[in-house]
């Protein structure tokens, strides 16, 4: 693990795994990014630079947790470039720091060589995710022994009811195994507090990032799954349009951590792009 100095001051850290050419990797929601793991393998091709985002891991806990708002949080990222020392870099990012990412795309479009993300989130950029596209999703699934209870969880909570976040898990992965249920607990929010801030006001200016992402002429893959519930393949591609140079990947039977689910297929896509 090594560390480097953010804007602000708080020590970062940042993790190296595999080999050949960097590529920066943010890991979403606040959690332990060691629930990426080596990304199906890609390790093998890329070494991959995992920031340990503000408050997780081993960086250090900002004194100002509005400093863990989104749009504060693409400074962490062009603090790593700088540290690294590349004048371009390629970006990978995961579910809510696609977020992170599409704002840094904004901002530092000529700093961008190429950009993967996915199960991308699209609250950025102003995207809405209804319930409807949603419960569709999920009913790819209905033949799955726990999809009764799962579903019956999901319309709770994309109608406004209560309902326990952890009983819709299993439309998260292609497979709702052993492999699966262990990942669910490793993957979760390491950082609460953190979370609450990341979404703050002010930490999306839609209009803004959508004309900007008109600059960015990085090549960008947008990777998503069939079954992702949560990046929807139809909002992915809705994304994906807002980009100059711009392709879209589902990958088949594969869920929110599509790594996980079928590493070679995630590789063999992500390889080619991230050469």
């Amino acid at each position: 693990m090594a560390t480097f100095t953010a804007p602000d001051g708080t020590q970062l850290a940042y993790r190296l795994h595999g080999q050949g050419d960097p590529v920066i990797c943010l890991p979403g929601a606040f959690a332990d990014p060691a629930y990426l793991g080596d990304l199906g393998g890609l390790a093998a091709h890329r070494t991959l630079v995992v920031l340990d985002t503000r408050g997780t891991g081993g960086s250090a806990i900002p004194d100002d947790p509005t400093s863990y708002r989104c749009d504060r949080l693409v400074d962490d990222v062009e603090a790593l470039r700088e540290h690294l020392g590349p004048a371009t870099i390629d970006l990978l990012a995961h579910s809510g720091a696609v977020n992170v990412a599409t704002q840094y795309a904004a901002r530092h479009p000529k700093n961008l060589r190429r950009l993967a993300l996915i199960g991308p989130s699209t609250r950025a950029v102003g995207i809405e995710i209804t319930g409807e596209t949603r419960r569709a999703v999920a009913r790819l699934r209905k033949d799955e022994p726990w999809f009764p209870a799962a579903y019956a969880a999901l319309e709770a909570l994309t109608e406004g009811r209560d309902g326990n976040p952890d009983d819709i898990a299993p439309f998260f992965w292609g497979r709702w195994d052993a492999a699966a249920r262990e990942h669910h607990a490793a993957s979760q929010p390491a950082n609460t507090d953190a979370l609450a801030h990341f979404g703050a006001e002010g930490a999306f200016d839609p209009p803004t990032t959508r004309a900007a992402l008109a600059d960015c002429t990085a090549p960008v893959l947008l990777l998503t799954g069939e079954y992702d519930v949560n990046s929807p393949p139809e909002t992915t591609a809705e994304l994906a349009r807002l980009f100059p140079h711009a392709t879209v990947v589902i990958q088949p039977e594969a869920g929110h951590y599509p790594w996980l689910d079928s590493p070679t297929h995630f590789t063999a896509t992500l390889a080619p792009f991230l050469p």
